[in-house]
């Protein structure tokens, strides 16, 4: 609970009942001895009710807790500061236009912890210093970091880092971290503001600040240019998670270094340092080819690659999903984006250091020959979009044939 934002509140169950009859049966049944160090003449106490889908004044809520008198509680009430906490729950359901006047289940036991859903309020990027189009939402940076079990002195990198929501989160947990991006104007904070009423990114706003905001900035290792297809990592270079979002090339365009032209050497007095390189098209299945073998060279054994894999939905199937022969799969969730989108949150672990005959392991097994079908993810995106804003427009009254 000291670290999940998807849970609130943890409880120990005494009993649970449709009516008020079921949930006596059911406390009276529980084992005496488990109640008894919490209820004891010495100890301080207090109990909630909490209602689902349903607003109950105070007097009903006194009634309530009244009604619990045949528990054997011997020690003191204390609304402030009380030893233990204990808790009634019911659950009226979920259609707002259809309460029941009786909940339709009954929930009472000891209150054990709290989630951290405050951290998606308190981390909002709408309240953070530097942001871009596609800074990563609080929470699913939160999920990423738990599903990548970063925990404090880790070395976390994430290849795609953007504005740094991702190593945002991961410091939040004491994790060091680092990221590469090929968007030079990202990684240094310049060029034109994402907020509203702004133009011009201010001088402070880059990623050290997001995470000095936070008061984890000497978490920050740094942030570089580079691009994703070319690695500039020594071999022996360890991390012990990768935490990435690749671009989809839906609000963001996927491209690295190089040309389709002749390569035309520069001139022997060129110093490099206001050189632009020239970019090319990077397709979705070469960045999750990259980014497998990176992780499989570059994770410490045992250490997790957590990505996002945008998916059309009408044509998705297990297939779809990369693997390599030294990351094994841990889970796959789908987050839905529309009607016929989604993406598909992947967390791999290395369970094996790379051998030469990784390299032809597509041939012995096809499920590591890379599904061609993400690189016109993007042109299936708009085509939906294209079918259901037709839709909508014959849908619409007055409109003529």
């Amino acid at each position: 609970m000291s670290r999940t934002v998807c849970g609130k509140s943890a409880f120990e169950l005494w009993g649970h009942g449709t009516t008020t009859d079921e949930l006596k049966m059911s406390l009276l049944e529980y084992p005496a001895e488990k109640m008894a160090p919490y209820l004891q003449k010495n100890s301080t106490y207090k109990i909630n009710v909490y209602t689902f889908n349903k607003t109950l004044v105070f007097k009903d809520r006194i009634e309530k807790i009244d009604a619990l008198d045949f528990l054997p509680f011997k020690g003191t009430v204390n609304l402030k500061d009380p030893e233990h906490i204990f808790c009634l729950l019911e659950d009226y359901g979920s259609d707002p236009y259809d309460i029941p006047e009786e909940p339709f289940h009954m929930y009472f036991g000891r209150w054990i912890a709290d989630g951290q859903r405050e951290l998606i309020r308190s981390y909002s990027v709408k309240k953070r210093h530097f942001i871009g189009n596609t800074s990563m939402d609080a929470g699913l940076s939160f999920f990423m970091a738990n599903h990548a079990k970063v925990k404090a002195d880790d070395l976390v990198y994430d290849p795609f880092v953007g504005t740094g929501s991702l190593l945002v989160a991961c410091s939040r947990f004491g994790a060091y971290v680092c990221g590469t991006d090929i968007d030079y104007n990202t990684i240094h904070g310049v060029g034109k503001a994402s907020r509203k009423n702004q133009k011009w990114r201010g001088p402070d706003e880059n990623i050290r600040a997001n995470l000095r905001q936070y008061g984890t900035e000497s978490l920050y290792v740094d942030v570089m240019v580079s691009d994703a297809s070319k690695t500039v990592w020594r071999k022996n270079a360890q991390f012990d998670a990768i935490v990435t979002d690749p671009p989809y090339g839906i609000r963001e365009s996927t491209r690295r270094t190089g040309s389709h032209k002749d390569i035309i050497r520069p001139t022997e007095d060129f110093s490099g340092e206001s050189h632009v390189p020239v970019s090319m098209a990077y397709h979705l299945s070469d960045i999750f080819a990259d980014l497998l073998n990176f992780a499989a060279l570059h994770l410490v054994l045992g250490g997790r690659l957590v990505y996002w894999l945008p998916i059309y939905r009408p044509e998705y199937c297990e297939e779809m999903v990369p693997l390599h022969p030294c990351l094994t799969l841990i889970s796959n969730c789908e987050q839905t984006l529309s009607s016929h989108t989604s993406r598909r949150l992947l967390t791999m672990e290395k369970t094996k250091e790379p051998e030469d005959s990784d390299g032809l392991a597509h041939l012995a097994d096809p499920r590591f020959t890379l599904y061609q079908g993400h690189n016109s993810f993007r042109e299936k995106y708009f085509c939906g979009l294209t079918k259901k804003n037709g839709k909508d427009s014959k849908a619409s009254p007055g409109n003529k044939d």
